[in-house]
């Protein structure tokens, strides 16, 4: 078997890292100028990074503080979610079309708030995966924990709230 030039791709030397930062695109040059971020495959520290979307926060310190806060409150916002009232519902609701609804529709929005903090931390950058943490830690503290919750408020003793997460 020729591993080389295995189902017609070209051969590494064209498309290897130090020509596409040498020529700025993968096709080694070809008179196209667009520069390609390389992926980052394991954690490193630095502003210059891109997060959910491309070139954003890019290489500004402003955009990254504001991508940091950013990936905070969307882990916040899947916490609080994940411990409303509105996804766990009562029993005489159970029957309501109504409730199972709205149920459903703040289960899908804390599903896709998961898998946005998790595509951030997908990033690779460790600023990006530190605020994740910490805003999942707050917001557990702040809507899933017994820290600021009333004893007479709480229907279980022993209550574990599910994973914030939705892999």
């Amino acid at each position: 078997m020729d591993h080389d030039h295995m189902h017609g791709m070209p051969p590494p030397s064209s498309s290897s890292p130090s020509s596409m930062m040498n020529n700025g695109s993968m096709n080694g040059g070809g008179g196209q100028h667009h520069m390609k971020m390389m992926m980052h495959m394991t954690f490193f520290w630095g502003k210059n990074t891109e997060v959910l979307f491309s070139g954003w926060p890019g290489t500004s310190s402003g955009m990254y503080a504001l991508c940091l806060i950013f990936v905070f409150f969307l882990a916040v916002l899947t916490e609080w979610l994940a411990h409303s009232s509105l996804l766990r519902g009562s029993t005489g609701d159970s029957a309501n079309r109504a409730a199972g609804l709205i149920q459903t529709a703040v289960y899908t929005l804390r599903t896709g708030l998961a898998y946005l903090v998790m595509l951030a931390v997908m990033s690779f950058n460790a600023g990006v995966f530190l605020v994740a943490l910490a805003g999942h830690a707050v917001g557990f503290m702040l809507f899933g924990s017994q820290t600021f919750r009333n004893t007479s408020d709480d229907r279980k003793t022993n209550y574990v709230p599910p994973s914030g997460c939705a892999c």
